[in-house]
């Protein structure tokens, strides 16, 4: 039996990004493997969402390259990634119709369609919400949503930016509990957040950026026991906030 294909890794080499002549990342180099959940933190402006949106394939880099190198064709590393960002778009249709439409374009067959969406709003808690319109939802639902019409697509990669910004304590934990569900799936989880109570609690490895520059990258328990750099340790103790 061959093995299965797998999209990953995920290799940044050199990766620059420039706007309105200001370079707002600079030389990224990193090498993103399955299994472990990457969570990337940094302060307001660090560059984290820009980051994924790039690995994400939603912007072009000004120079570098983003590569998946396993096996497969580019169009299957597109279609095998999804996202999730910090304040979901939800279509003007019930929670349900979000998933299915999601379904259809993905050439899903009609039959196969609500049996998968019932799933997954089952697995998010939302199945009593399957006819409520989206946008009458409330922001933890719709997240949650978001998460379910995302997993629905079977992605071996998830990036999620930062999916719990504006949600409240209880909402934070229901999505934290669908994350941690999906790379026990086996999922790959690439995620960006402010949040170092939530990054203790959900990352394995820690890419720490600052002013558009890669920092640290290193192993979850290691920086959060003692950054290597000046940076990491503010970062840490709080003292890093611009």
């Amino acid at each position: 039996m061959s093995a299965p294909q797998t999209i990953l890794p995920l290799e940044v080499r050199q990766l620059v990004f420039e706007a309105n002549s200001t370079r707002l990342l600079h030389d990224i180099n990193l090498s993103l493997t399955a299994g472990q959940r990457t969570v990337i933190l940094g302060p307001n402006g660090a560059g984290k969402s820009l980051l994924l949106r790039l690995c994400h394939g939603l912007l072009r880099p000004t120079s570098g390259d983003i590569n998946w190198r396993g096996t497969g064709t580019r169009d299957r590393a597109i279609r095998h990634q999804a996202m999730v960002f910090q304040r979901p778009v939800m279509l003007r249709r019930t929670a349900h119709a979000n998933i299915t439409h999601t379904l259809k374009i993905r050439g899903v067959a009609r039959t196969e369609r609500r049996e998968r969406a019932d799933a997954a709003l089952a697995l998010a808690g939302l199945s009593g919400l399957a006819d409520l319109p989206a946008r009458l939802m409330s922001g933890g639902e719709q997240q949650r949503l978001a998460l379910a019409r995302a997993w629905v697509t079977e992605p071996e990669v998830l990036f999620l930016d930062e999916p719990t910004a504006s949600l409240d304590p209880a909402a934070t934990r229901a999505v934290e509990t669908l994350i941690e569900g999906f790379h026990a799936a086996g999922t790959k989880i690439i995620m960006a957040t402010h949040d170092l109570g939530q990054a203790r609690r959900l990352a394995d490895e820690v890419v720490f950026l600052n002013k558009g520059r890669l920092v640290e990258f290193s192993n979850a328990e290691r920086f959060f026991e003692g950054p290597e750099t000046e940076d990491g340790r503010a970062f840490i103790t709080g003292d890093l906030l611009w």
